[in-house]
Order: C-alpha cells, then structure tokens, then sequence
C-alpha cells in the first residue's frame, strides 16, 4: 500500500512512500523489544543527551519542518514553525526533568522494613496519532516515553506519511539507537491489530471519538494501559466583568488556529446577554481581520481544511445547523476544495449539529446566556469534556466554573493550549489519562513497590 503527500492548498500529490509490509512491522516489533535493554543501560543521563539533541535538530530545522507540515496537511507555516519549535521546548522538558518525576517515593510502612514506590518502564508503546498538529502531538509522546525508557512505534495519519519518516530521522538522528522509535506506515485496521500484540505493551490514541472507541475495547481486550484524547467542542464563557476587547482577539485566535481543526480550540462561545453584542461585535470585527490564504506566505492566518472531505463534512453540519434554526452573522461557506470562509453563527438550536457535535474548521457557535448557572450548565450540556476557558474577574465566579465546569482544564482569561509542564487530556467522550508534565511520563510505567527487609 502506498501512502501520498497531497497538498490540501491546491490537491496536488507532491510525494508518495510505501507502505510497511507484514516482516517490517515484525521487525520494527523485535527491535523494540530489544531496545526497552538498550534504553535501560543507557540511563537517564544517556536518554537526556540524545532527547537534547532531538530538541536542538527540531530547533535548528524548524523552517524546512514547517514547510513540510503546510504541505501536506495546511497548517500556515508561521504556526508550524512553531509548533517545530514547541517540540524541541517538549524534548528539553523531558531531558530536564524526567530522572526527578521517576525518581523513588519512600513509604512508611514500619515492619515491612525499607519501602518506596519505584517507577519503571513498561516496554514498547505503540502511538496512533492525527494529523492535525502532526510533529507537536508525536513529540509529546515520544519525549516523555523515550526518557522513562519505552520504545515508541508510531502510526501516524495515513495523510502526512512524510512528517511521520522525518519524525523517525530526527531521533536517529539524535542517536537513538535502533528500535528505540519507528514510524510504520500502515493503515487503522493493521494498528488496530497492533494492539493486541503481546510485545506492545501500551497504546495511546489522539484521534476521533469513534477511532478511540476501537483502541479502547481493543485495549480493554488485551489488558493493557491505554491513553485516549479524542474530540472536544471546548467551551469560551464570557462573564459580565471580562476584558472584553482581549476576550474576543483571544478567542478568535483560539477558534481559528490550525484553521479551526484543532480538539483544544474555542467551538461553543458562551457569553452573558449584559455583553453578548458588545463581544460578538468586536469577536466578528477580528474575525474578518485574518488574512485567508497560501498556507506558505508567512502573512497567512487561515489555511485550507486537511482535505475536500474535511470541507464537505463541515459544510453539511453548517448547513443543517442554519437549516435548524441557527442565524448566519458571518457567513461561513464551502469554497472550491479543501477551501472554507470562516464564519459565526448563533441563535444554535438544541437539535442541530452545532449544539450536539464537534464542528472541525473555522466555525465559531454564539450561545447567550443570563446567568453564571446557565452558563455552568450550557457548558457541561456535551459529550465532550476536553478543555475549558473562561473569562471573568470575580473570584467566587472564577472558583465556581474551576470546579464544576466538566472538562481536563479550565484556562482563566486565556486560550486553552497544551504546555509540558501542565498535565493535558480529558473527560467524558474526550477519553482518559493525561499527557505532559509528570502526570503524561508516569501514564506507562509500572508503579512498582519495593519493600527491602534488612
């Protein structure tokens, strides 16, 4: 099977790959194996080298690697440099701080003599990851696995086969040795026959609610950890006593970045009716200030969809949405291919795609509401419970939605983004266990007591 570079911009197939056949994969599998032993003996001091040295090439190649990004799956290339460069802050992180997070915990235990919980690794970790943010959402998990001393294979997007082999030099590169981190491309059915691998020994998935699903159950099946972080149509709530002029530049930036395909972004824009027209006004106002573009210019804000299907998909929800009930205050609109006119719609009917689903692309849903209870509710009223933002300057209300607003985070005045030094994932449809900081290195290693009687 051959996997193509197809870029979104204009459809034009620009590289193509083979796929990897069934001795490869049995291969790449045995080396990872032997490579949990080669990790281990090369300790934390060992790992850390190799992990800065990843760090610096992501650093030092950040332009060409952006490039790559906007061709194959649009991202402008201003935000793909940084996302190049988030990567090597993640490898420097991990370098940093990895033999402190997995370091012995003393227990007292009195007669069982001397006690402590140690944290080893579990072995061979298989990755299936999007691509979306297709460098970023590898790294956070190939850092922090590498440096507990888990070999990693990956099953990127079958659309971005080009930043998976690039992904696999960067770590030769660095001088990981072989099996330590291996891009396989094949497709979601082999993955998910993967799982059930007894030399995988855990799995994590970012990716679709109906993709997790799969992973989960085969997982389950397999009785093996598993990390998922999957959809999210994340909540913006705007308080009476919010910046309100900040408010809106933050929460277009947070609903158009990555084109509006991003799990974290800013989808349901809850604001109360004391500001409601004052915030659209000036959220629709910076909106038609984007520059809507060649991913390639460095002017660019909003790039194409992955793909004609992506366009067609959210073009349809958008459509059924206003067909519900829903009002247009910007008109969002299909254009020819992967191309789509970000847009504003409000006045969402219970009933419609743009109450109970997730609408990928650069669409921004306007709720109103007339209290800080309502707005609790309207946020919490979702399968989905990723990441939160809210936007108030009273304590008791700022109190409130951290603690009853159900998502993995809730950012206060400010956008949602993943940081390595904050734990990031989920609840609900959104999945379970966390990625990043020491929460997203413990997710696979064995938590192991030790009790030593002298």
């Amino acid at each position: 099977m051959a996997f193509e570079s197809r870029n979104p911009a204009n459809g034009e197939v620009f590289a193509t790959y083979e796929g990897s056949d069934k001795d490869q994969i049995d291969s790449a599998l045995e080396q990872a194996v032997t490579a949990v032993g080669t990790l281990t003996r090369l300790g934390f001091k060992g790992r850390a080298e190799r992990m800065r040295r990843a760090g610096d090439i992501m650093e030092n190649e950040a332009g060409e690697l952006a490039k790559l990004m906007s061709r194959e799956m649009g991202k402008p290339v201003a935000q793909a440099r940084a996302e190049a460069e988030k990567c090597a802050w993640v490898c420097r992180y991990y370098a940093d701080n990895a033999e402190d997070f997995l370091k012995d915990e003393p227990i007292e235990a009195g007669d069982k003599g001397r006690c402590a919980l140690r944290y080893l690794p579990l072995g061979p970790v298989l990755a299936i990851m999007p691509w979306n943010f297709p460098f970023w959402q590898v790294f956070r998990f190939a850092a922090p696995n590498l440096m507990a001393g888990n070999p990693g294979l990956l099953k990127h997007a079958s659309n971005v086969p080009g930043c998976a082999k690039a992904i696999e030099d960067v770590f030769k590169r660095a001088g990981f040795e072989p099996g330590s981190f291996t891009s396989l491309l094949i497709d979601g059915k082999t993955a998910s026959g993967l799982v059930g691998d007894a030399r995988i020994r855990g799995v994590t998935l970012t990716g679709s609610e109906g993709a997790g699903r799969k992973v989960g159950e085969a997982a389950g099946q397999a009785i093996k950890p598993c990390v998922l972080e999957l959809g999210g149509s994340d909540a913006f709530v705007v308080m009476p006593s919010a910046d309100l002029e900040t408010a809106a530049k933050v929460g277009v930036k947070a609903r158009i970045q990555n084109n509006g395909q991003s799990c974290i972004a800013a989808k349901r824009f809850i604001v109360h009716e004391d500001v409601y027209e004052a915030f659209k006004d000036r959220f629709v106002q910076e909106l038609k200030a984007q520059t809507v573009g060649d991913p390639l210019d460095e002017d660019t804000d909003i790039g194409p969809l992955v793909g004609p299907d992506a366009a067609e998909e959210l073009d349809a929800q958008v459509r059924d949405t206003i067909k519900a009930g829903a009002r247009a205050v910007v008109e969002p609109g299909r254009r020819e291919g992967a191309w789509f006119t970000p847009g504003v719609l409000e006045d969402i009917p219970e009933d419609s795609p743009g109450y109970k689903d997730e609408l990928f692309g650069p669409v921004a849903l306007f709720f109103k509401i007339g209290d800080l209870e309502q707005a609790i509710h309207l946020a919490n009223d979702h399968r989905y419970g990723l990441g939160s933002s809210f936007w108030s300057k009273d304590e008791g209300e700022i109190e409130e939605a951290c603690n009853r607003i159900e998502a993995g985070s809730t950012y206060v005045n400010q956008m949602v983004a993943s940081d390595p030094r904050l734990p990031f994932g989920g609840v609900k449809a959104s999945g379970h266990g966390r990625e990043l900081a020491r929460a997203g290195i413990l997710e696979f290693t064995n938590r192991k007591t030790i009790a030593v009687k002298e």
